[in-house]
This record gives structure tokens, sequence and C-alpha cells, in this order.
């Protein structure tokens, strides 16, 4: 898009200032933008996905979100000339390491089932960019996100033209992503935004909410380049959300020491998974499992959770508390057919999700030890069978560690790698997959999609050097690209 004069820079400035006064004095929820809104009546589909297409591309050609500068001040100076679109809705504000996105997916679930408007905010996506801002538990409409960078794009370029002044970089691609789907959950407008950070949780962009609840789910290690090579380091970037009512999963010792400090500090209310609250029974059901929990203010009784693992149990007790404490000062008892409606009806694609049978292919977005470790404890209870790995990884990740831990549970691995040009190569994934799994359990294939062939072969039985095999499972995991890739490729929505 052309780049706006300073002239027109300042005259939007002073628009937006006016507009946010009016807005105020006003006392309405709703935000006047800051420039000229976009109408879409009479625009076709086609021509709304082209723009949409235009506005990704846009984005990518900014500094990828993991090239982070440890400030928010790029953000804060967006959110500022917008009239603080975070502030006209409340924020379940959610971090850690794993678990992070079927946590905000259940809660978004259970606030949906109380009647009331939400706005979801997660990362990375598995096919579309669109997935990660979604407004009433579906992806933005195509207008919608092409109104709300109609606001925010010359906002945008403000910051941009000042951050160039003081010789910072521009904003990054989750950065001015974070402030788009503000905007747009004010437009919509929603009752509740549940907030995934992007990275760490201190200098994240998304820490420019006021949060309601915070959430923090178990911390491992990942990032370590950016985070901190110790779990301390790591766990004290994440607990940088924390400010008055959070909600603790399962911790590490070294990890629980220094969100009790980070709680006191900010002089927040804990509530600790096991020990406030917790998962009182969980049976294993076809397509999930039966889950009863403890909450802060009454007991649950079993429902179907359609995720499989104790993780997932896990993640839905961090959820229900949450909700809890966002609903009422006094922590009441969710009713019980929010509960029900809640739970049972949850989705999280990704996430040892079901997406073929004949054989059955399972993908899951696991990328670091922790995640992987809970997977395969997932796939020990609910698939208890010599599975066929169809593995990638990126680069700065762990492949040994995680190749580690998944071999016990798979007969073979077929090593391969995503579309992302952060893929390690085959090859060289091969050579440390022989060391985990030996030779003989270790296949390379260049194309993902030939991979899973292969993989699908293996797993009928359909192979000369394994006649008379046991017909099993596949599991495609390693990171978020491959597991997004393979449902693509079995057509999954």
């Amino acid at each position: 898009m052309p780049v706006a004069s300073p002239n027109q820079l300042f005259a939007t400035l002073i628009a937006t200032l006016i507009a946010t006064s009016v807005a105020r004095a006003a006392g309405g929820r709703s935000r006047t933008p800051a420039g000229p809104r976009r109408n879409m009546e009479g625009v076709s589909d086609q021509k709304l996905e082209q723009e949409v297409a235009a506005i990704y591309r846009q984005l990518l050609d900014r500094a990828p979100e993991d090239h982070v500068v440890p400030t928010r001040s790029r953000v804060e100076a967006a959110v500022d000339l917008l009239g603080q679109p975070q502030r006209t809705y409340k924020v379940i504000h959610v971090a850690g390491t794993n678990g992070k996105t079927s946590t905000a997916r259940i809660a978004e679930s259970l606030i949906r089932a109380h009647g009331l408007r939400t706005g979801r905010f997660t990362s990375p996506h598995l096919r579309s960019f669109t997935e990660r801002i979604a407004i009433d538990g579906q992806s933005i409409e195509p207008a919608a996100l092409i109104d709300a960078w109609s606001q925010v794009a010359p906002v945008v370029d403000l910051v941009d033209q000042r951050s160039a002044a003081d010789g910072e970089p521009p904003m990054n691609f989750f950065e001015v992503l974070t402030v788009l789907a503000f905007v747009a959950f004010a437009d919509a407008p929603v009752d509740v935004a549940i907030v995934e950070v992007g990275l760490g949780g201190t200098w994240d962009a998304t820490n420019v909410v006021d949060s309601t609840v915070q959430i923090i789910t178990p911390i491992s290690r990942d990032h370590e380049d950016l985070l901190g090579s110790s779990l301390e380091s790591i766990a004290g970037e994440k607990a940088g959300i924390i400010s008055s009512r959070v909600v603790i999963g399962h911790q590490p010792p070294a990890v629980a020491e220094v969100l009790r400090e980070a709680v006191t500090k900010a002089s927040a209310t804990a509530h600790w998974l096991g020990q406030d609250f917790a998962v009182v029974s969980r049976d294993l059901a076809v397509g999930g499992q039966l889950v009863g929990l403890r909450g802060l203010a009454g007991r649950y009784e079993e429902v179907f959770l359609p995720l499989f693992g104790q993780h997932q149990a896990d993640n839905a007790a961090l959820a229900v508390v949450a909700v809890e404490l966002l609903m009422s000062d006094a922590v009441e008892p969710l009713p019980a057919s929010v509960y029900v409606e809640g739970v049972e009806t949850v989705t999280s694609p990704g996430r040892l999700e079901v997406v073929a049978n004949s054989p059955t292919v399972l993908v899951d977005a696991a990328h670091n030890v922790g995640g992987m470790q809970a997977l395969v404890e997932a796939l020990d209870e609910a698939f208890p069978v010599g599975l066929i790995g169809l593995v990638g990884v990126l680069k700065g990740k762990d492949a040994e560690g995680l190749l580690g831990v998944l071999e016990p549970v798979l007969r073979r691995v077929v090593v391969t790698r995503s579309t992302s040009p952060r893929a390690i190569d085959p090859e060289e994934l091969a050579e440390v997959a022989r060391e985990v799994f030996g030779p003989d359990r270790v296949e390379v294939v260049q194309r993902l999609d030939d991979g899973l062939v292969r993989a699908m072969d293996l797993a009928v039985g359909d192979s000369p050097d394994m006649p008379g095999a046991l017909a099993s499972a596949v599991i495609a995991t390693g990171s978020v690209t491959i597991a997004g890739e393979v449902r693509t490729l079995l057509h999954r929505p």
C-alpha cells in the first residue's frame, strides 16, 4: 500500500484523538475508528479473499514473529492512537509453554455457552492466518478483517516512522497482527476476548491488555534462544502477564517458585491446579474422555470432553476455573448447562486430532519436548498400538529430544519436511532419527505428500519389507506446520 505523507498521518492522529475523546465522553463500548471505514457492501467473495491475501502478504513482508525486540513500546503507541481498543472488553490472558491454544478454546467455548460474544486470539495458525482472530468461535470474516485493517494500517505506518526516527525497527508480523485482533474485537464488539501470548509474556505484544484473569499453562523448555536457557528464566518471562487473579497449571518445582514470587510481587491471587482445584475423575471414551472436575466454587460431574489425554483434562480444569473467576467476583459455580455445553462442544484442531480413517491418521502440533511427552502419554492411553510416525522438525528445535520421546510408541518413523523455510532437511533429520530408532526403523521421504502416502501404506501393512504387519495408525507431528499441512492434504477444514 502507498505510504501516507507526514501531513496525512498527522491528520489521522488528530482525528483519532478527537474521536477517542468523543467516544469516551459518550461512555459507550463502541470505538470510533482512527481512519475511514471500508464499505464492503456489494464486494464479491473473490475480491474479499484477494484483499485478505494482500493483507497477509503485507504482514509477511515484516520481520517474523520470532524476531523479538524486548519492548512493548510500538504496540503501546499503536493502541494509544487507536483509542485503546483492547480495553473495551474483558480479557482472559493465557501464557505458558504447552496447552495455551486448547485452554483458550475451552475457555472460549464455556463463555459462549453463557450467551456472551467472544473473541479468540491464538497462534500459530494451521492453515490460514485468519484462524488466529476468531469471533464467536469462527475465523474472522474477510469483510471484518479488511475493515479492521483499513483502520490499523495508517496507524502502523505512523508508528513505523516514529520507530525509524528513533533508530528502532518497524513493528513485526506478530505485533501488527495483535493490534489488528484488538481492533477487530472492539468493532465486533465482543464481550470477552481470550488472548494467547505469542512468545514469553513480559515483552509480548499481547501484554498491553488489562486482563481480568490470567492463566499459566505448564512451562517447559522452548525458545531458549529468546527466553533463556533455564526453566527459571523462561518462567520469569511468562510470569510477566500476572497482574490480578491467575490460574496456574502443574509446574516443575523451580517454575512454581518463580511464579509464587511473581504473584507476590504483583499482589495477585493465585489458584493452583492440584491444590485449589483438580481433575477428580477421568475415563477413556470413544473420541475423547469423560472428565469430572472440582472447581473453586463447586464440583462438576463427568461430561464428555472430545479431546484426548490427561493434559487436555488439565486444560479443561484451568479453563473452567478461569471462567468461574471471570463471571463473578464472588466466584460462583458455572451453571450445569453452561459447563456441559461448553465442554462437550469444544474443538482443538491439530491437537491429537483424527483427520482420516482406514488407516487412522492423527495429527498433533507438538514441537517441544514437554508437548511431545504429553502427546506420547495420550497416545499410549488412547491408541495403544505400534504407530507409524510421520515427523518433520523445524530448525532451532530439539530434534533429538523430540524423537527420543516418540521412540517407544512408534514401530517405524518416516522422516520428512513441511514447506516451511525453517524445516530441517529430511536427510539431516534422518541422521538423528537413526541414532534414536536404529537404521532399520527409519525411512526418508523428501516431500510431505509422498511421506504421508508411505506412512499410510506402512500403517495398513502394505509394505514388502513388512509382510503381514498388523494395521496401526499414523501420527503426524514434530511441528505446527506438519500438523497443518497434513490436515490440508487430507482436506480437513
